[in-house]
């Protein structure tokens, strides 16, 4: 395992757009509550109404959904007017719109810099889950995950994630409607940080988005409804405890760290033991109940009775589940699925130990939107099938 230096910056922040585009207004979206408030003083706001202005706004953005100046009709006409001649309200774009047979949506959102990213949206009965994403591309070249194979192009900011839930929301007519009878059930009811990119290298934007999403006067999902899934990222799991305190999953996938540095390379910078050292901590910091431990099942390759039993030994004493994930192909994949047969064996033996083994129903493979299978329509150049088996070294 390779040291990491107190000083060595672990996000890629560098790598993120300013909120600003060249030529445009900022952009509201994506603020968090002190950002809006500075946001509004530098405006001309006199600070004694700059509280009572945040909380206007931020009702309008979050919780109405309202794109329009004009319709923030509890604030006075000329203050309208100054928001509309200083900022902008501007969200993702919708490129495209696949729904799959199972009734998953897909959306390709285009952001500044004409960069692209794609977002997922899985129904189920009274509930429904929103996948979304946090880089364009990846630095973690995963060797079983498509999105791997796309080279990392930069990072979102806030107002890119944060707009992912409120695209989706617009396409599922979700907003409230003023006078209307208030709805109980919720089309997103849950949000997951598991699309394209490693959130926790860019935790900063990260951090904040979530925070606009929880907030109680807004979009007000709870932290217990949103999951953050990394590929082991150790020194920022802490920080993610205290500062988001969401509940989390990490992308586990082998019991030794030789399969593991193959199929999740960033496990030769902190490998199984410090990775279980830091997921140890982190119900206690953040009064997490359990984490996830996801592990994509591929044929021949982590999938034995051995490899299970080595599993449940290796997470002992940590409050968890473990997600068995059938592997989803994409095009030039150097891995199979397993065996149905072989994938019940392993639940078995890991359900007999104490631990829940849901194995994941694949959703959306039909449009390309199931886990691993992400990647942007313009950065979809394919390699050839030898090339990623040589990366991977299978």
């Amino acid at each position: 395992m390779t040291a990491q230096s107190p000083t060595t910056p672990i996000t890629q922040d560098v790598l993120t757009l300013p909120r600003k585009d060249v030529a445009g207004k900022p952009n509201l979206i994506g603020l968090t509550r002190p950002q809006l408030r500075e946001a509004l003083i530098a405006a001309g706001t006199p600070e004694a109404q700059a509280k009572m202005r945040v909380g206007q706004v931020w009702q309008w953005l979050y919780h109405w959904g309202v794109r329009d100046f004009d319709a923030m009709t509890n604030l006075s006409k000329p203050f309208r007017a100054g928001l509309a001649e200083e900022f902008e309200i501007r969200l993702p774009e919708v490129v495209t719109r696949q729904i799959s047979a199972d009734g998953t949506r897909k959306y390709l959102l285009r952001i500044a810099g004409g960069h692209e990213v794609e977002t997922v949206y899985i129904p189920e009965e009274g509930r429904g889950t929103l996948c979304i994403s946090s880089q364009v591309g990846c630095t973690l070249t995963c060797s079983f995950c498509h999105t791997g194979t796309q080279r990392l192009v930069r990072n979102l900011t806030a107002a890119e994630i944060v707009g992912q839930v409120m695209v989706a929301r617009d396409d599922l007519d979700e907003w409230p409607v003023p006078g209307a009878t208030r709805r109980e059930d919720r089309l997103i009811s849950n949000v997951v940080l598991m699309g394209m990119g490693e959130p926790l290298y860019n935790f900063e934007n990260v951090r904040d988005a979530m925070q606009i999403v929880m907030d109680g006067e807004g979009i007000s999902l709870s932290r217990r409804r949103i999951t953050l899934s990394t590929s082991g990222v150790v020194p920022e799991i802490a920080r993610t405890a205290q500062e988001i305190g969401c509940l989390l999953a990490v992308s586990f996938h082998a019991t030794t760290d030789e399969v593991r540095d193959r199929l999740v390379p960033i496990n030769k910078r902190w490998d199984l033991a410090a990775l279980l050292g830091a997921l140890r901590e982190y119900p206690r910091l953040s009064n997490s109940e359990r984490i996830t431990f996801e592990y994509v099942m591929l044929k021949g390759v982590n999938d034995s009775d051995e490899d299970a039993r080595r599993l449940v030994k290796l997470i002992a004493g940590i409050p968890a589940k473990i997600n068995l994930i059938p592997f989803n192909e994409w095009p030039g994949a150097p891995y199979e699925r397993s065996d149905w047969a072989r994938i019940e064996a392993f639940a078995d033996i890991v359900f007999k130990a104490g631990y829940a083994s849901p194995i994941r129903t694949p959703r959306g493979e039909d449009i390309m939107a199931a886990c691993g299978q992400l990647k942007s329509a313009t950065e979809r150049g394919r390699k050839r099938a030898s090339e990623i088996t040589a990366e991977a070294g299978v």
